[in-house]
């Protein structure tokens, strides 16, 4: 595994908020109020990372032509090839959490192996 091909693939998708936004918009198209929904990210940082997301094509913004006028976001197919990475981010994050709670089980109150 290339370290260039790690960081190309951080600098497009990584950070707080990017892998976030791609979990929302891999299930389904949000409304920018859906993403909001997004604890702790504010509007400002969510517009910023929407952009950049849609300047790489991995999220297409669309005006949804009903009353009222409201923007949806989805990923492209180009973005659905990310699909796989954050699937393997989620497992691992549950495994770590599993791993978390075992640790503290086995050492209570802060005790080190």
């Amino acid at each position: 595994m290339a370290i260039e091909n790690v960081a190309t693939t951080l600098s497009v998708m990584g950070g707080k908020w990017k892998p976030l936004i791609l979990c929302q918009l891999f299930k389904k198209p949000r409304r920018f109020t859906e993403l909001q929904t997004i604890p702790g990210v504010t509007p400002k940082v969510l517009t910023q990372q929407l952009r950049e997301l849609e300047q790489e094509g991995l999220v297409r913004r669309i005006i949804v032509q009903v009353v009222p006028t409201h923007v949806e976001y989805r990923m492209t197919d180009y973005g659905e090839t990310l699909c796989p990475v954050l699937r393997a981010m989620g497992q691992w994050g549950e495994k770590h959490e599993q791993r978390r709670a075992q640790h503290k089980t086995d050492h209570p109150m802060g005790e080190s192996a």
